[in-house]
């Protein structure tokens, strides 16, 4: 088993985070050119939000093949494969010049950006002992925030440079680049034991995590945080984009450096779960993104970008509470039931947008985050009861 602080344990963490930063890079290149692409191709803020929306949700959907697939088959192979679709897709974007080309093509590049996310926790679990798959996903998730932030700046300075067009040409290099140093970087798998592929056994497992409710309860709060925390970024490009601030596609890109202390979050989650129980960590990170989305209803720009700030350690934090807790306490099938985590945290993503445009039509910004508070409130009330539940389990024990 790979050890904290070996050498291989920092070549396995680098690949993965680069593999993480590649993916999420190509998920979230869309998001500053929203306003852009609603006007290139004449269509509504809803529209233009698709173009992140199928990636999401097919990315989603996905995981449901690759999680399951993997215990079968391996894990290294098939987080390859689905790199090498990913950036083939990326490069085909670059040459569209309609919408529906455009959208069709997003949504193939979700299907194979899924391979990584449902695979990478549990090559960990296989390969390193407990205290580095501890650090080890919270490194990785923070990978995850920097991909948020490389792919909108490369959206942004880009597309305002070049055009969209260019933006994915530009990422396409950039996942080549990232692939190459995956595949040479990643340990093969020493520790897998396979299983057999068996449909059955697959719907099996999954209906048993869906049944235990400290995996549920934290499937929903993964979900439904992210639900509320990324559609914000949506909402509020075009906000900043409007009369008083006409931001460009540029600056609108740069409010993703926010995201920095998302990484920060996430990395340093693991350190604080030794002295306080995840669900208590889910609910401080809830709390903070409550707090952040309050700040934003600020007319400073100062004030907004704080806001987002907070709201990006708050939501990382929980997140990464919540994916180690999936993770520590699966006692089956660990790969199917992170899937399944990361089947309710995108499909969130893919939904929250539908959600938010009746309060984004009605009330404009301050119509989001009413909208927003809703739904934080029902997932910090899920975070409290799975920490009672499992102080009580603890206590019976």
């Amino acid at each position: 088993m790979i050890e904290l602080g070996h050498p291989t344990f920092w070549r396995a963490t680098l690949a993965l985070c680069l593999g993480s930063f590649m993916i999420f890079a190509n998920v979230y290149v869309t998001q500053p050119l929203l306003p852009m692409l609603a006007q290139d191709f004449n269509v509504s803020p809803l529209l233009a939000g698709w173009t992140f929306t199928v990636t999401t949700l097919m990315l989603g959907l996905s995981l449901l093949l690759y999680g399951p697939l993997s215990d079968a088959l391996g894990r290294r192979g098939i987080m390859l494969l689905t790199m090498v679709g990913a950036t083939l897709t990326t490069c085909a974007l670059s040459f569209v010049d309609d919408y529906t080309s455009l959208v069709v093509l997003r949504a193939l590049q979700g299907f194979f950006l899924g391979g990584l996310p449902a695979i990478a926790i549990a090559y960990m679990g296989d390969e390193f002992t407990k205290p580095a798959v501890a650090v080890a996903v919270g490194l990785y998730i923070s990978g995850n925030s920097l991909g948020g932030i490389g792919g909108r700046l490369i959206g942004g300075f880009v597309g305002e440079w070049l055009g969209w067009n260019s933006a994915f040409m530009v990422m396409s290099v950039v996942s080549l680049v990232c692939l190459a140093v995956f595949a040479i970087a990643l340990p093969k798998s020493e520790h897998f034991k396979p299983q057999r592929l068996h449909p059955g056994r697959m719907l099996k497992d999954l209906g048993s995590h869906l049944r235990n409710p400290m995996l549920v309860l934290a499937y929903i709060i993964g979900g439904l945080n992210f639900f509320i925390f990324v559609n914000q970024y949506s909402y509020i490009t075009f906000v900043l984009s409007d009369e008083p601030y006409n931001l460009s596609s540029a600056f609108l890109g740069m409010l993703f450096l926010t995201y920095l202390t998302g990484t920060f979050g996430s990395a340093i989650s693991g350190k604080v779960a030794v002295r306080v129980a995840q669900p208590w960590c889910m609910a401080l990170g809830i709390l903070i993104l409550i707090c952040g989305s309050l700040l934003t209803l600020s007319h400073s720009l100062v004030l907004i970008i704080a806001g987002f700030f907070a709201n990006s350690f708050g939501f990382f934090f929980a997140h990464s509470s919540a994916s180690s807790w999936v993770s520590h306490n699966a006692t089956h099938a660990k790969a199917s039931a992170s899937s399944l985590y990361l089947v309710f945290y995108y499909l969130g993503a893919s939904c929250g947008g539908f959600y938010l445009h009746p309060f984004w039509e009605h009330s404009g910004w301050p119509g989001v985050i009413f909208g927003s508070l809703l739904v934080l409130a029902v997932t910090l009330a899920c975070s409290c009861w799975l920490g009672l539940r499992h102080r009580a389990v603890l206590a019976a024990a």
